[in-house]
């Protein structure tokens, strides 16, 4: 397509803000500004060890945890910068109330020395740091929620309750990869647009509109190594993709697992597939890995509005009430039936199959 037919996301979002003649622009720029954060980001990762030493462990920084976060996870220097990013480029221009991130404990308060908006911002800076080593494809997720009302009012310093609201209720969720290409993947609540960072303009270009999740797949992804920690339902369901067409699906599947939540939810926007991070009996504090405010709920949330769905496994992601900041919670997303099938695992009693993977008519140890 020629340059000039070409959306830029700028453009995108004033098409957008046309079927609301009475909004402002503070919506909008609030979305560049994130933007913005996200190309300066792709810019280090890109740079890599050219730009310091992005494999090794940071040193305490500011209010940023230092070497381990609040999540108890050992930050890389670039969890560090792409959380300034985030906050540095998002903290001034009057339309944010506060922000909550992985990389800090509690919310983020706008600095008194700038005015306050209506919207509030969580975020996971650099999520699947641990493949920047390997130079596998990572990302940044999030989401922008409307402050409540009291909030705006007042004009007071944001509590922790503000931020706990439904999937359903975010304004906007999107996230960057940064891959061969730097993409930046958005919902405004119309649907699914992928934005394609051009280096010669430094802009985002409109390149992937009105993506969809295809409802059937071959296709799942999750960690094997957990298995021995499933719920039956779970291991129910991945025997049967692995037991193939000698098994109850009648059709192969192909497993996949990045270990990167954004490059996963990616390749299930462009082709198709499942993605299932659930909970299990590995360790009982948590009942889940994965983050609701700004991991599960921004990523569910352009899934659905892409076609797909969204679940805990037992019910729908965005329906979930969030009852702390940095709350964990199983997550299963994806091509739409592959999900609602298995949720009806959840319900059903659990049937295991008569034979196991290994035992089938193409196994190692066919007898």
């Amino acid at each position: 397509m020629p340059l000039t037919k070409r959306f830029t996301l700028t453009r995108y979002l004033i098409e957008e803000r046309r079927r609301f003649p009475g909004a402002g622009g503070d919506f909008n720029a609030l979305i560049l500004d994130v933007a913005l954060a996200c190309k300066a980001i792709a810019r280090a990762v890109a740079f890599g060890e050219l730009g310091g030493t992005p494999g090794q462990p940071a040193a305490k920084v500011g209010d940023v945890g230092g070497a381990v976060n609040v999540q108890g996870e050992t930050q890389k220097p670039l969890d560090v910068i792409s959380n300034q990013y985030f906050t540095g480029m998002n903290e001034w221009g009057g339309h944010l109330a506060g922000m909550v991130s992985e990389e800090m404990e509690g919310a983020y308060q706008i600095p008194k020395a700038y005015p306050r908006g209506k919207y509030l911002l969580a975020f996971d800076p650099l999520d699947g740091s641990s493949n920047i080593d390997v130079n596998v494809s990572v990302g940044s997720i999030f989401s922008i929620l409307r402050a409540p009302q009291e909030v705006i009012d007042s004009g007071r310093d944001v509590v922790e309750s503000d931020f706990l609201q439904l999937g359903l209720t975010q304004a906007a969720a999107g996230y960057a990869l940064y891959g061969p290409t730097t993409m930046l993947v958005l919902s405004v609540g119309n649907g699914v647009a992928g934005f394609t960072l051009d280096p010669s303009l430094g802009e985002f270009m409109l390149t992937h509109p009105n993506l969809k999740v295809p409802a059937d797949t071959q296709e799942f992804a999750i960690n094997a190594s957990n298995s021995r920690f499933w719920e039956p339902p779970v291991t129910r369901y991945v025997d049967e993709c692995l037991a193939g067409k000698t098994g109850p699906r009648d059709k192969d599947f192909n497993m996949r697992w990045i270990a990167s939540m954004v490059a996963e939810a990616h390749r299930i926007l462009m082709r198709g597939g499942v993605f299932l991070y659930p909970r299990d009996s590995k360790d009982a504090s948590k009942p889940g890995r994965l983050r609701l405010l700004y991991e599960a709920n921004p990523i569910g949330f352009i899934i659905e509005q892409a076609g797909g769905r969204a679940s805990t496994g037992r019910e729908p992601m965005l329906g979930v009430q969030p009852t702390s900041l940095h709350q964990r919670i199983g997550l299963v997303f994806g091509s739409r039936h592959e999900v609602e099938r298995i949720e009806r695992y959840h319900a059903e009693p659990f049937k295991p199959l008569e034979t196991t993977p290994l035992f089938t008519e193409r196994s190692l140890f066919r007898v």
